[in-house]
C-alpha cells in the first residue's frame, strides 16, 4: 500500500509555485501510485490554529503524480467556498496530503469511529428526489470534537440539503467508510527541503525585489 509522504506535499507545493512562475513543476521524487486522494491547504494567522483554504479531491482512485498535480490546483485556486490563494500567501501556509484507503459499505450511518474513519454518505433528497452525497476526511470529525450524528448533520448540509433533519432521513443513508494516510508540511518546512536537496530555496519571480 502506498503512504503519503513528504514528497507528495513537496510536489503539491512544486506545482503552485510553479503556477504562480508560469513554468512547469519539477519532476516528483514519489513513484506513481493508483488511489483516491485529496490535497488540503489550511493558513495559520497569527500563530492561530490553521484554517482551511481549500480542500478537493477524488473518492476515485487516480494516478497520483497526475493526480496531485491537478488537485493542488483545485483546491489552491477553485474550492468554491474560498477565494483563490495568492503567491503572497504562501509563506503562510501548510498543505495536507492524503490518500484514501479501506473502502467499506457501513452497516448503517453510525457504523464508523471518529478520529479513524472518513465517510462517504448518499441519500436521496425528499424535498425534490435529487440524489446527494458529500464526504469528510478521517481527521475532521475528531478535529472538530464532534459526535457521530453531528458529523451525519453537518454531512447531510454539505451536500446540499437544506429540510429538516430526521431520524427517519438518516436512516435512509448509505454510508461508506474509509481510511487515510496523510502528511502535513508547512511552507517554512518545504522551503528547508528544498534548499537541502536542491541547492536553493523556492522563489517567486514577481515577488523579488525590483523585480517589476
Amino acid at each position: 500500500m502506498v503512504s503519503a509522504n513528504r514528497e507528495m506535499v513537496v510536489y503539491c507545493f512544486d506545482t503552485l509555485v510553479a503556477h504562480y512562475n508560469c513554468e512547469d513543476a519539477p519532476p516528483p521524487a514519489f513513484d506513481d501510485g493508483h488511489h483516491p486522494l485529496f490535497v488540503t491547504w489550511k493558513k495559520v494567522v497569527n500563530g492561530g490554529e490553521p484554517r482551511l483554504r481549500g480542500c478537493i479531491g477524488t473518492l476515485e482512485a487516480r494516478w497520483l503524480i497526475n493526480g496531485f498535480k491537478d488537485y493542488a490546483l483545485n483546491s489552491a485556486l477553485r474550492d468554491r467556498r474560498f477565494p483563490p490563494i495568492q503567491a503572497k500567501e504562501l509563506s503562510s501556509l501548510e498543505c495536507t496530503v492524503s490518500i484514501l484507503t479501506d473502502y467499506e459499505t457501513a452497516n448503517h450511518y453510525l457504523d464508523w469511529e471518529v478520529g479513524k474513519h472518513g465517510i462517504i454518505i448518499e441519500f436521496t433528497d425528499p424535498d425534490n428526489n435529487t440524489r446527494r452525497s458529500a464526504t469528510y476526511l478521517p481527521e475532521v470529525a475528531a478535529h472538530e470534537g464532534w459526535t457521530k450524528i453531528e458529523a451525519i448533520d453537518s454531512l447531510l448540509r454539505k451536500a446540499g440539503y437544506n429540510g429538516s433533519i430526521t431520524e427517519s432521513l438518516r436512516k435512509r443513508i448509505q454510508l461508506t467508510r474509509y481510511q487515510s494516510t496523510l502528511f502535513t508540511m508547512q511552507y517554512s518546512e518545504y522551503v528547508a527541503y528544498v534548499k537541502a536537496t536542491r541547492g536553493a530555496a523556492p522563489s517567486i519571480l514577481g515577488a523579488k525585489p525590483g523585480n517589476h
